[in-house]
């Protein structure tokens, strides 16, 4: 049995608790996801005291620990007296009064990387009613989780600015291909601290591989400015995509793909695909 002071809230973990609180019948919801083995609980939605504070679940032991080590979800209708389970965090739960509680693991890659509950005072009859859309949210935070893990893998990759003639053409054709990729990841993003740290990095990104040197960087308008899906299409194209191929990528319509393409066609005063590819370059738009 261990307590520990509660880290600063994850806003993924923040709206999945509350997600989870919307979207089931359970008065009480709650979670946390896993650092060393522990999963310390710095969300909680419902609750009418102050005894979840604290409580951190460690693999294996009660019944979100059971939950992670078994990488599916656990259920009793009255934890008091549950056989099944250690009963390492009875002051917490029983001191919040908890009779029914459902843990749900967050299984990000075959692994636990968290857990959500969902709870109410006495005995209830749970079923699918409750628990089904209790999976889906843990679920989509485990498809949030991984977007977030891939993000931070490509900032932590992404090289410093360097001259433009330290870079080869595969070197430029790789940046290029993580700037698009980066920007497709970017699209499904709801963190707005995250996205800030994206935005961060394509600004880097763009700056690295730019083809003319500063001085020539004025074949665009002066002050042109893309909207996010116009440069997320823009970076496809600068790949070669289709517009089919875009569409795919982005989840996109393709008549929406080209609607966004003949808008920032316009805004930089270009003719072709290729052209406006060319000057987004050159203005510092594109990688």
């Amino acid at each position: 049995m261990r307590t520990e002071a509660p880290s600063p809230r994850d806003p993924l973990l923040d709206k999945a608790v509350r997600d989870l609180a919307r979207r089931t019948r359970f008065p009480i919801a709650f979670g946390g996801l896993l650092e060393h083995d522990t999963a310390a609980v710095d969300t909680v939605v419902g609750a009418q005291t102050k005894a979840l504070d604290g409580l951190a679940v460690r693999i294996e032991r009660g019944l979100g620990g059971r939950a992670m080590r078994e990488l599916r979800p656990r259920m009793t209708g009255d934890y008091g007296t549950a056989t099944q389970i250690t009963h390492d965090y009875d002051r917490w739960i029983l001191g919040e009064g908890i009779g029914t509680l459902l843990a749900v693991p967050v299984i990000v890659s075959g692994r636990a990387r968290g857990v959500l509950y969902g709870g109410a005072w006495g005995r209830w009859s749970i079923g699918g009613v409750a628990t089904a859309p209790a999976v889906r949210v843990a679920e989509e935070l485990a498809t949030e989780l991984r977007i977030r893990d891939e993000v931070d893998r490509r900032i932590a990759q992404t090289p410093s600015p360097a001259p433009t003639s330290a870079l080869s053409s595969a070197q430029r054709e790789e940046l290029r291909e993580s700037y698009a990729e980066l920007r497709r990841i970017a699209a499904a993003v709801p963190d707005p601290d995250l996205r800030a740290r994206l935005e961060d990095v394509e600004r880097r990104l763009a700056g690295l591989s730019g083809e003319t040197p500063p001085a020539a960087r004025t074949a665009a308008p002066p002050g042109v400015r893309l909207s996010r899906r116009e440069t997320d299409v823009l970076a496809c194209v600068a790949l070669g995509a289709t517009n089919a191929e875009i569409a795919e990528r982005l989840g996109l319509r393709e008549g929406t793909v080209k609607a966004y393409l003949g808008s920032a066609m316009s805004k930089l005063d270009a003719s072709t695909r290729h052209a406006a590819v060319a000057r987004a370059r050159r203005a510092g738009l594109l990688p």
